[in-house]
């Protein structure tokens, strides 16, 4: 086999980068490091070969062929496994394009040198920003384009007319049709002469100067950071402690404290009524009651010369009143220790907390998007199932609250503020966790699920790894953002693979869309090709001429390519993946 990816391990993201170069017409050859019982039902599929490396990997990558592959994918599941992999790759053949997912940034900053045509990715990093636009509600995405700022934006149809009437020479990324219960329907990359109608949303690129000319402000949609309670009035500090101590206490505590009340009372009344030489008045009574229930007597009063069955009185009160007393310095004691966890976790620092991001799950993917949200000024709470999560020492260093619980339990969303929340970001690693959590939060949300036109209002992102599952979850439960980790991080790691340049990525509604750039070579499959012969399904935004140097945009469906020329598209990865297929000449 000669001209293939080798993509060492399967799991994962592994699955969607092998789908998709299987789809797109590439060979591949799998490497993997143990025979699993999965693997042999995944292979059928593919119809692809693969080799083990469990006593060699470097006879693995040989055997694989490596001597004539254009690309190894190092997507393992351990880290040390891809960085070995990558590194023994490099030695054999410093030449051959090596892309690994590794998410210490130490070892991924040593590792992009630019000493070897390689590339170490972290597919948090990659999907983290998806995530947070749609937590900010931003609908405006700013590109560098052959040196020149670009914005795709996302705009209201007002009235009934096609693109070109509505957007001129702004090129359109995606229409998508007025929100239903079962969803919307998305096209990608339409043409100019589309007609759409009042209340659909079109994604257009183009440059600010465009933007303007047409007199449409670029408004991101990200809301300005509202003011937190973080400091709270006197009043509303007494009532807000006053509330948290009611909640936190052993509810035993209020019980033994009845106890206690009921004994001062009837001793004070027996004290006032038999208490004999002298006699007691009201506040005596209330007095030695106080003194006997404590124990500490101070010698102004004393049962010696009283009546028997008063002796015997005064013996069951110090015994009654020690225990109960024990018993309520024991619950305050608890109660202190649980404050201070609580409060040194984050739970009582959610309290006072309103129009923050919640962020549930603290994995590397969540602490990406938790760091992202307070680098951009917001007030952020996590919520985490787990006291011992290895990042939870990171988030303290960011100065977020950690509520420690169950997130498919009410009260645990209930603590981290959810009904007051801005966003929900449910970023677990189990897709039925989320699912669960999600319909939890939606819950939780009650009225602020829906904006007045029906269409969800505050944004609760989900993250789900399989792409049909979130579709249908999106279109089921009405959830408006729905990511995967493995579907925003694959066209990295594919285009890398291939020679592809990804310039970034964004996502509408369900679908990820990339820009990209193509190296237009002599000979090749696109060399003298018209826009019109390409993908329907893509948009080239601008050619730099190879002969001029100069950025062509917005270019005709007559213009061509020639040879040496850089040519930036947009579109669904999968279509750009077949774009760079048509210009190696591979048959798909």
């Amino acid at each position: 086999m000669t001209g293939h990816v080798i993509v060492c391990g399967f799991a994962g993201i592994g699955m969607r980068i092998i789908d998709q170069l299987v789809s797109s017409g590439e060979k591949v050859t799998l490497v993997v490091r143990s025979v699993e019982p999965a693997l042999d039902a995944a292979v059928e599929r593919w119809q692809v070969p693969f080799h083990t490396a469990v006593v060699s990997v470097a006879d693995a990558l040989k055997e694989a062929g490596i001597a004539t592959a254009i690309a190894v994918i190092c997507v393992e599941e351990r880290e040390l496994w891809n960085l070995e992999t990558a590194l023994i790759a490099g030695e054999i053949r410093p030449d051959l394009r090596v892309i690994a997912q590794v998410s210490n940034a130490t070892v991924s900053g040593a590792m992009n040198d630019a000493t070897t045509p390689g590339l170490v990715l972290d597919p948090a990093d990659l999907a983290a920003p998806s995530v947070v636009e749609a937590c900010l509600g931003i609908t405006v995405h700013n590109f560098d384009i052959g040196g020149h700022s670009f914005v795709a934006a996302d705009l209201e149809v007002t009235t009934n007319a096609t693109l070109r009437t509505l957007f001129g020479d702004l090129a359109p990324v995606a229409v998508v049709g007025k929100e239903s219960e079962h969803g919307s329907d998305l096209i990608a990359c339409p043409g100019r002469d589309l007609a759409v109608a009042a209340g659909d949303y079109a994604t257009m690129i183009g440059t600010p100067e465009q933007f303007a000319a047409l007199k449409i402000p670029l408004i991101s949609g990200e809301e300005p950071q509202p003011r937190t309670s973080s400091g709270p009035h006197m009043f509303n500090r007494i009532a807000g402690a006053s509330r948290g101590f009611v909640e936190d206490a052993n509810p035993n505590f209020f019980r033994m404290v009845g106890v206690l009340g009921l004994l001062l009372v009837i001793s004070t009344a027996v004290l006032r009524f038999g208490y004999q030489r002298p006699g007691m008045t009201g506040l005596d009574a209330v007095y030695f009651s106080t003194e006997t229930i404590a124990t500490v007597g101070y010698g102004d009063f004393n049962f010696a010369d009283q009546p028997t069955w008063l002796r015997i009185w005064s013996i069951l009160l110090m015994f009654a009143g020690v225990t109960t007393t024990a018993m309520i310095m024991a619950f305050l004691a608890e109660l202190l220790i649980t404050r201070r966890l609580s409060q040194s976790l984050g739970r009582r620092r959610a309290r006072y907390m309103s129009g923050h991001v919640v962020v549930i799950g603290l994995g590397a993917f969540g602490i990406r998007v938790a760091r992202e949200l307070k680098a951009r000024g917001r007030d952020v709470v996590i919520i985490e199932r787990y006291a011992d999560n290895r990042f939870i020492s990171t988030a303290r260093q960011l100065d977020i609250p950690i509520v420690i619980g169950d997130a498919t339990v009410s009260e645990t969303l209930v603590d981290a503020r959810v009904d007051r929340a801005a966003a929900v970001a449910v970023l677990t690693s189990d897709d039925m966790v989320n699912i669960e959590t999600g319909i939890a939060v939606k819950g939780i949300l009650g009225p602020r699920w829906l904006d007045r036109s029906g269409t969800p209002g505050v944004p609760v992102v989900l993250r789900v790894f399989d792409r049909p599952l979130g579709v249908a979850v999106s279109n089921r439960f009405g959830f408006r953002y729905v990511r995967s980790t493995a579907e925003l991080a694959a066209p990295w790691f594919i285009g890398a693979a291939l020679g592809l340049d990804v310039l970034g990525t964004f996502s509408i509604r369900t679908q990820s869309f990339m820009i990209g750039l193509v190296h237009i070579a002599a000979g090749g499959g696109l060399d003298g090709v018209a826009m019109s012969q390409l993908s329907a399904n893509t948009r080239v935004i601008a050619i730099r001429r190879a002969a001029t140097g100069q950025l062509e945009y917005p270019p005709r469906r007559g213009t061509s390519f020639a040879a040496g020329d850089d040519a930036y598209v947009v579109g669904p990865y999968e279509e750009l993946l077949l774009v760079l297929e048509h210009e190696r000449g591979v048959s798909v």
